[in-house]
């Protein structure tokens, strides 16, 4: 092997060991590292705070086929959660008490329109996505979460409500950029 050459390779190892010890200390300290469009992208830490409308939630999401198409499909990540899909973070939009209307033309919380939240009938790749449907009151276990940020996210226009139970922590953005 040549010396540039094995000096490149030696180099390449040296970064991805670095990039999965450092992945590990922020996992461990709390932290998480957003990629996905559906929020900004960034670190976000985990807090001790109640959720609450406008707070930002890491959860897994339930098992089911909308799930697993979007497991499938590489809407979502593979992950430690059942099913074997990834953590998804969102924004909580609306809960106990809060009325909920969902349909193509968007979400509706307690008579207002929230932007970015019409449905699409496809994805980028002509894929038929979920027509989810709701008109509801949410009780003390519902969560609608979103993305506001990004009208193409894969969030509750598409699966609907999340409950308590899925919910794992609270986070908050303690550094983000835009895309």
């Amino acid at each position: 092997m040549k010396k540039p050459i094995k000096i490149l390779v030696i180099s390449v190892l040296a970064m991805s060991v670095s990039l999965f010890v450092l992945s590990i200390g922020a996992r461990i300290s709390g932290i998480y590292i957003n990629t996905t469009p559906s929020l900004p992208v960034g670190f976000y830490k985990v807090v001790d705070e109640p959720i609450a409308s406008g707070a930002y939630v890491a959860f897994c999401p339930p098992q089911n086929a909308v799930f697993d198409m979007a497991r499938d499909r590489s809407y979502i990540n593979r992950g430690d959660c059942p099913g074997g899909y990834g953590l998804l973070l969102k924004r909580v939009f609306a809960q106990s008490g809060d009325r909920v209307l969902i349909d193509q033309a968007g979400i509706i919380v307690n008579g207002e329109h929230l932007p970015n939240s019409a449905q699409l009938t496809a994805d980028a790749d002509s894929q038929p996505l979920p027509q989810y449907r709701l008109q509801a009151v949410l009780d003390d276990s519902e969560y609608l979460l979103l993305s506001d940020v990004n009208p193409q996210s894969f969030d509750a226009r598409y699966f609907g409500l999340i409950t308590r139970d899925q919910i794992q922590q609270v986070v908050r953005p303690i550094l983000t950029w835009s895309h």
